[in-house]
């Protein structure tokens, strides 16, 4: 096990294999484990940094008590775990959140990455009232779209934990949404290297419209869209998006 920070805010990172560097951030909740199979085909040929979101998976706080800063605030965690290993560029590659703060970290520092990645992200938040219900009821009454969410954190963090960690997410995310949802829209000219937005032609959160909109905004962006995917499509489309990032690596 591999840590960076001080005590309480301590971030988890597994840092495997030789080459360039690729820095693979999972979703929200989420843990480095969740994208295991990738890792394992891109260990391969490259340096390989794998890294819980602060909150998620082994990284602290926990439970974690969300703001509307905290996009930003990780990304600068990230960069400085970056700056710990002396990694001067690497190649960017995120779901979900982990792919939010793989935009802003390469709107925020351009000329450390040598690309960027995701797959359920779009540079900003846009959500229904019901879907922010679900959100901020997540473990005692959640909605249909949200129910293996819900029980991925129940079993992951405990019922309690779970329970704070996805009241003040909601908070959080009410609050981004209030200020116009940007997380890294404003910045996405500020993007300078290639950029590659994966999204599923039926994800909730991220739909095929939104992601293309920000694609474009980017001034090396692309757009792909994983046919009949929707959210998870790590799970669903897993041996697609392997080959999907090989070659986007390897071209890059």
């Amino acid at each position: 096990m591999t840590w960076f920070g001080p005590e309480g805010r301590q971030i988890y990172y597994e840092d495997d294999g030789r080459g360039d560097a690729v820095v693979i951030l999972p979703g929200w909740g989420g843990s480095v484990t969740d994208l295991n199979r990738l890792r394992g085909v891109l260990v391969g040929g490259f340096r390989v940094i794998a890294v819980d979101l602060p909150g998620s998976g082994r990284s602290q706080p926990q439970p974690r008590h969300y703001t509307s800063t905290y996009y930003l605030d990780d990304a600068r965690i990230l960069l400085g775990l970056l700056d710990e290993l002396r990694v001067e560029v690497a190649h960017l590659v995120g779901f979900s959140d982990g792919g939010e703060e793989a935009l802003l970290m390469a709107a925020l520092q351009p000329a450390r990455a040598l690309s960027v990645l995701t797959w359920g992200a779009a540079g900003q938040i846009v959500a229904s009232p019901g879907m922010l219900r679900g959100l901020a009821h997540l473990l005692d009454d959640p909605i249909d779209e949200l129910k293996p969410l819900a029980a991925y954190l129940a079993e992951r963090y405990g019922p309690a934990g779970a329970r704070i960690m996805a009241a003040s997410w909601a908070q959080a995310m009410s609050a981004v949404i209030d200020a116009g949802g940007d997380i890294s829209r404003s910045r996405a000219a500020g993007i300078s290297c290639p950029t590659l937005m994966i999204t599923g032609t039926y994800d909730p959160f991220c739909p095929p419209s939104l992601v293309q909109e920000m694609a474009e905004a980017i001034p090396r962006g692309t757009y792909l869209e994983a046919p009949g995917g929707g959210h998870d499509i790590h799970l669903s489309h897993s041996g697609w998006l392997a080959v999907t990032v090989v070659d986007w690596l390897s071209d890059h």
